[in-house]
């Protein structure tokens, strides 16, 4: 069938004349009873007969050079079945130039990096085993202080250029008003449930892997690129994914040296990473340093925002967080500043985690518009709203969709928002001093090339197809209620394969555009569908209506699809690339947190009473798990206001605490009921199902909308995450 691509302002499509009713109902995730009965089977759970077991070995110090190896220890414990350290095939580390350029070095880069790996016959062999090789090295002095290193300005690392419009530095010498504030945030890691792991086995020549990977597209070809092969032969599998958050986009240096395990020893291999070595073998979010200024005259009325950060990355790391990002199209201002430069470190490579550059960003400009608005004396929603912009005031394209204002309207009226904030520090309930906050929230919306093949069988059952991944995020049910609204059937009539790099390509989950570019390419599938549909009922596929199963057209009585197919299935492929609207507007998803905190003024505990969103996504294609995933977002924001933090060992380069013992995630415990509710303005332009992100909206500006309300409840102003108590005690009022 035809090859669509699609410029999606000007293609409706199925949709417009859909009448199934699936399409953003709050349908149950069709995965959902297999993974609560345990049906759902992981990357480590199944494997071929007689597999073995895999370990890493890491460097014992944070830069040098290996001199050797002492193995014999390690070869002396029962079920050691090989040790490999001398393959040049070895990774540097996780999947990136680097790793490429120094596969098999002997210099080592950072604490931890992959050096050898010990296969065994059970997995608690194998870890003893890797622990018990010794690895000599030559120790060098190592850049692990972020505070003490140069910072280059004249880089050209990441995806976003620095942008200098208009002149900030005159126009804050020229204002009646002017913040000039530091903010600092510190290392995350993704922290997904499910720990990184692969399993490796031969199917004939195809090397074929069970990986806990977010894209596996790109994964099968940066693998097919490490082990020398063509692409052809290499097949990754990932049907369920135990969350990823930016941690599982690359192919970590365990995958490969599994890999290289099972081609040396022709068996399966299988591999999962100790939570401690996932912070080494795979990617953190860069410590940044933040610089907030503002312009405005005495009503408020922004004449030059700059936005300057600083963050880090190891050597050849083509990664940089991109601090400013959600800054750019937030606020007016004629003067633009927004740049992030580099501090290059011997850690382990930064990359993207949860909501790169907004999720810490929003955290700094959202705080500054707090402390911009009580200088001005007035109402925070009031400062944000005089200064929303008529178009994207860095480039000049007009909004796609922007419903912020309503944003700011409807969460202040659900919340309870005052006509007057409290004076900090002036509202108690008993010991606890209650504070508000609120903040804004914007994420970038991105539609990348996706392909998917629908096709309608003898029965009239829809099966969609498609490489894309399910992290915990929905894609299965979406991707079926996607078919099922173009098609007229309902979620349980169509059958969802993902998860298989033998299916069509699509760029994966994360970045949060997964959703609307593989629905897109479903939706231009389904229309291959309707126009055969409409050839064999003689009328033009605008005519079609679809519904239950049945087709009609016009005067048409209701006919069957089954009838319709005829006993020979219908095949519908559809291709989603980003189309001219892309570049015409600016596009992004937008909402208004609000928080109530209660801090206890004698320890200096802090509790979140409340937490309220409203957010505008374009079309919601499921209410559920839209909403599941924006209430995680905010979960982190909550955790990365007043938890998360990694802490370097500067002398050693060492994470002081990489896994959950000591790296405080948010939990149940930690967080009130969420309530979160959308203004739905379905975003034509934005692709062709007219969804906008939604997994890392959430957590954009919710740390901020926190501390915010920290502020309010005990007059404590905080600029560096997490809030602890030490940052608090010396400050409360007396009790």
């Amino acid at each position: 069938m035809t090859h669509q691509s699609i410029d999606t302002a000007e293609r409706p499509g199925g949709l417009a004349r859909a009448r199934q009713g699936t399409l953003g109902a709050a349908i149950p995730r069709i995965e959902g009873p297999l993974k609560v009965t345990g049906g759902a089977t992981y990357a480590y759970e199944r494997a071929p007969a007689g597999a073995l077991y895999a370990a890493v070995v890491g460097a014992p110090v944070g830069a040098g050079e290996v001199t050797g190896f002492d193995t014999a220890a390690a070869e002396a414990l029962a079920g050691v079945v090989a040790i490999i350290h001398d393959d040049p095939r070895i990774p540097a580390g996780e999947s990136n130039s680097r790793a490429m350029a120094h596969a098999g070095t002997r210099r080592i880069f950072h604490y931890g990096q992959p050096l050898a790996v010990v296969v065994a016959k059970s997995q608690a062999v194998a870890r003893e085993a890797a622990a018990r090789v010794r690895v000599h090295v030559d120790a060098a002095p190592g850049r692990h202080d972020m505070a003490a290193e140069p910072v280059q300005r004249d880089h050209k690392l990441g995806f976003l250029p620095a942008i200098d419009k208009g002149d900030v530095d005159a126009a804050m010498a020229a204002a009646e008003v002017t913040l000039d504030v530091a903010y600092t945030t510190p290392v995350h890691f993704p922290a997904a449930l499910e720990p990184h792991a692969t399993t490796v086995w031969w199917d004939g020549d195809v090397l074929t892997l069970r990986s806990s990977n977010q894209v596996i597209g790109a994964a099968r070809d940066t693998i097919a690129q490490a082990m020398k092969l063509p692409a052809e032969r290499v097949r990754v599998l990932a049907p369920y994914v135990g969350g990823g958050f930016g941690g599982k986009t690359g192919v970590g240096p365990e995958v490969i040296l599994a890999a290289i395990a099972a081609e040396k020893l022709g068996c399966a291999v299988k591999v999962a990473l100790p939570r401690q070595q996932i912070a080494y073998l795979g990617h953190h979010r860069s410590a940044t340093t933040q610089r907030v200024r503002i312009a405005c005259d005495t009503d408020g009325h922004i004449a030059a925002v700059a936005h300057e950060g600083v963050a880090a990355q190891n050597d050849d790391g083509a990664f940089l967080e991109p601090i400013p990002f959600g800054s750019i199209p937030l606020y007016a201002g004629e003067s633009r500043r927004f740049r992030t430069d580099l501090v290059r470190l011997d850690l382990p490579a930064t990359g993207a985690v949860r909501a790169p550059g907004e999720a810490i960003g929003t955290f700094a400009i959202e705080c500054a518009m707090d402390e911009l608005a009580e200088q001005l004396g007035l109402d925070p929603i009031e400062l944000r709203r005089r200064n929303e912009p008529r178009v994207d005031p860095t480039s000049n394209k007009p909004f796609s969709t922007r419903r912020l204002l309503d944003c700011y309207d409807e969460g202040a009226r659900r919340f309870g928002w005052p006509a007057r904030v409290p004076d900090p520090a002036s509202v108690r309930d008993g010991e606890w001093l209650v504070g508000i906050g609120m903040a804004a929230s914007l994420r970038g919306n991105f539609t990348v090339e996706a392909a998917a093949d629908v096709v309608l069988d003898t029965d009239g059952r829809a099966t969609v197809r498609c490489d894309m991944t399910d992290i915990g995020t929905g894609t299965y049910t979406i991707l079926a209620q996607t078919a099922g609204e173009i098609l007229g059937l309902s979620p349980d009539r169509v059958t969802v394969e993902i998860g298989d790099t033998n299916l069509p390509k699509t760029a994966g989950s994360g970045g949060s555009f997964g959703a609307g570019s593989a629905c897109s390419a479903v939706a231009l599938a389904c229309e291959d569908i309707l126009a055969e549909l409409a050839r064999r009922i003689n009328a033009a596929p605008e005519e079609l209506v679809l519904k239950d199963g049945c087709v009609t057209a016009g005067e048409t009585r209701a006919v069957p699809l089954a009838d319709l197919v005829r006993g020979q299935p219908i095949a519908g492929h559809g291709h989603s690339a980003p189309g001219q609207q892309a570049k015409r507007t600016s596009q992004a998803s937008h909402g208004a947190h609000f928080c109530e905190v209660a801090v206890n003024a004698v320890t200096g505990e802090v509790r979140v009473r409340r937490m309220l969103g409203v957010y505008d996504v374009g079309r919601v294609l499921n209410r559920k798990t839209a909403e599941n995933q924006i209430v995680g977002g905010v979960v982190w924001g909550i955790s990365y206001a007043l938890g998360e933090a990694g802490v370097v060992d500067t002398r050693s380069g060492r994470f002081v605490n990489p896994d959950f013992g000591e790296y405080h995630v948010a939990v149940n415990a930690d967080v009130p009921q969420i309530e979160c509710h959308f203004i739905e303005d379905i975003d034509d332009a934005a692709n062709q199902v007219g969804a906008k992100a939604v997994g890392e909206l959430g957590i954009s500006g919710a740390g901020a909308a926190v501390v915010n309300a920290i502020y309010n409840a005990t007059g404590v102003r905080v600029r560096d995450v997490p809030v602890t108590l030490d940052a608090l005690l010396a400050g409360l009022p007396p009790v």
